[in-house]
């Protein structure tokens, strides 16, 4: 795929939704990590649901902590792998008030270092809770990525890596809501919506339903 194409698909993404963001309910950075290491292998409907509960009780890393693991697995149990889960958190939660004063850092490295935090889950908290033009590749963005070709590669970090190199500053921003929103409702894994698709004429997906 071309220059010319791509900075048009991120054209007609950022006309038809020009201030994107994620659809995790949150309030503060320390929200955010909560939901996006929440949102491993489940819906962000299930997991705000549960946040809706847990956040008015614990939303502080001192508070989680304070609720404990056996409590807060009650909060989140509806979610996939919520044991693990909230023994990540309940860890953290320990790292941040040690070695953060219990706040969300703001480096790719230290949020690394976080139990339960990969670098997918990084980059989502670096892009949307402090602005940084980095771009997450969830299952989502991987698919659309490679179905358009606008940066097709063979693992999720090929794919994030050709998507910083080829997606035009201006959109760099914005992108990882686009294209994750993109395939979540239109470009879906089982029968894409092409008829609907605002860039269907640029796509070069070789399979496209007409």
């Amino acid at each position: 795929m071309n220059s010319t194409k791509r900075r048009e698909i991120f054209t007609r993404l950022r006309a038809a939704n020009p201030h994107p963001t994620t659809e995790l309910e949150y309030s503060t950075p320390f929200e955010l990590l909560v939901a996006v290491i929440l949102s491993a292998q489940a819906t962000d409907i299930s997991v705000n649901a549960a946040t809706r509960i847990l956040f008015p009780v614990a939303n502080t890393p001192q508070a989680l902590l304070g609720l404990g693991e056996e409590k807060l697995r009650e909060y989140v149990q509806r979610i996939g792998l919520y044991q693990t889960k909230s023994k990540h958190l309940i860890r953290m939660c320990r790292l941040l008030m040690e070695k953060h004063d219990g706040q969300v850092p703001q480096t790719r490295d230290e949020l690394e270092a976080l139990p339960g935090v990969g670098r997918k889950t990084a980059n989502v908290v670096l892009n949307t809770a402090f602005g940084e033009p980095t771009i997450a590749v969830d299952t989502h963005i991987f698919r659309v990525a490679n179905r358009t070709r606008i940066a097709p590669g063979k693992d999720v970090l090929e794919v994030e890596k050709k998507l910083l190199k080829f997606v035009p500053d201006e959109f760099k921003h914005d992108a990882h809501h686009w294209l994750i929103l993109h395939g979540r409702y239109t470009c879906q894994a089982r029968k894409p919506k092409c008829a609907q698709c605002l860039i269907f004429d640029l796509c070069e997906y070789k399979e496209k339903l007409i």
